[in-house]
């Protein structure tokens, strides 16, 4: 008999007296979790436990102590990876804490498996100091072929990523950042194609300069986008502001070569691409005042940052983070298969070549249906994760981090 459902702000949870809720199916699906561990070896009798645990695994861990690499072959390490977060920037959600942030964790992991074919394990950390999660993913690591960060707010994300890349010689991504931006090249590579137009013709302007703006405009500018310009609350990050933190600097310095300054409404104008991952609301004369043949990814969920039906009055292509309208900008398009591939090859890091590596197999696949509803495919096609997984070890290897 299946177990009964009960919503935790029902009276059953509360003690309060009142009605209790109507069901929710939300509820259903996460009670006990969305995983389990699962052997992949039969422990029938004691022949077999002999082998699985003592003695025989002691021939094995002998071989390991004698030869550490012999980790790849004889324990799960290089197919598995920690989906590490400290519970900041949940989602749309913020810092909800680390207990809160499990539920989106375990989800990135089933994600990792399915469409990657990768094991991930759920790690929320009960600090939010920068230096105290470094230390805890580095004493982590040795059980771990690569690790995934997740929603840990800017800008502490970009000192945790850098500094735990640096000590550590597995994989370390932070998806918020990276993911993003390998999905919204690839969509911007093949809006340009629709448009017969390159990259380096194109001049955008992303909303946001928290950890996905930051990510996307430098990862755009790598592929060789003409010209970026990011906005804040404060309008257009700009050399002349007084008012930076040092990411921000350092992004003013190569961004924005036009050299504007102001609001994001008035960057917009004669502008061919509008990236939103801010939230908010963009007016329409705004997006009416863009360059014909527009552009527009407003990817803030569950509102975009200017509705489809708005956007479509003016731009020859329309993308949000949502699943309900075309051209969907979701990360679990990249992410399974880049790590699926770094860890294939058992790379020591993911470098900038293997996520433009990441875009192209992406845009690749769309091939000859691309139209203005599909420059991006779907997160259920099941070419997307072969494709970029080959791309990813083919550049891993071409770029040398490549360790078989």
């Amino acid at each position: 008999m299946a177990a009964e459902i009960v919503n935790p702000r029902s009276d059953s949870n509360t003690g309060h007296e009142g009605a209790e809720e109507p069901f929710d199916p939300a509820f259903a699906l996460h009670r006990g979790g969305k995983m389990a561990v699962q052997a992949t070896v039969p422990v029938r009798d004691k022949d077999d436990l002999s082998l699985a645990y003592t003695p025989g695994v002691a021939k094995v861990c002998t071989a390991i102590a004698e030869q550490p690499e012999l980790v790849n072959d004889y324990t799960w390490k290089s197919n598995v990876v920690a989906v590490v977060t400290d519970g900041t920037a949940v989602l749309g959600l913020g810092d909800i804490g680390p207990e809160a942030s499990l539920p989106v964790m375990e989800g990135k992991a089933i994600l990792f498996k399915q469409f990657g074919g990768v094991d991930a394990v759920p790690i929320a950390l009960a600090t939010t100091d920068a230096d105290e999660i470094v230390e805890t993913v580095v004493r982590m690591a040795p059980s771990f072929g690569g690790v995934n960060l997740e929603d840990i707010s800017a800008p502490r994300c970009f000192e945790i990523e850098r500094k735990l890349q640096e000590r550590l010689d597995i994989p370390v991504f932070h998806d918020d950042q990276h993911g993003t931006a390998v999905v919204t090249l690839a969509a911007l590579r093949n809006a340009a194609r629709l448009t017969g137009r390159t990259l380096g013709e194109l001049r955008a302007v992303i909303s946001g300069a928290g950890a996905a703006g930051v990510a996307i405009a430098k990862f755009l500018l790598e592929a060789g986008l003409g010209d970026v310009a990011v906005a804040d609350r404060k309008g257009v990050v700009s050399k002349d502001r007084d008012d930076l933190t040092p990411v921000k600097r350092e992004l003013a310095e190569i961004t924005n070569k036009a050299g504007l300054s102001g609001s994001l409404e008035s960057a917009l104008a004669g502008a061919d691409v509008f990236i939103g991952v801010s939230g908010g609301t963009v007016p329409e004369p705004a997006v009416a005042s863009m360059a014909p043949n527009s552009f527009v990814f407003a990817m803030a969920n569950p509102n975009p940052e200017v509705h489809p039906d708005i956007a479509h009055k003016y731009a020859a292509v329309v993308a949000t983070g949502r699943s309900d309208y075309p051209n969907q900008i979701n990360n679990v398009l990249a992410f399974p298969g880049i790590f699926a591939g770094a860890l294939q090859v058992r790379a020591s890091r993911i470098t900038e070549t293997m996520k433009i590596a990441a875009a192209e197999a992406l845009a690749g696949v769309v091939g000859d249906e691309l139209s203005a509803d599909y420059v991006i495919p779907s997160p259920f096609d099941e070419r997307v994760a072969p494709a970029v997984t080959a791309a990813v070890a083919a550049a891993a290897r071409a770029e040398g981090v490549a360790r078989r």
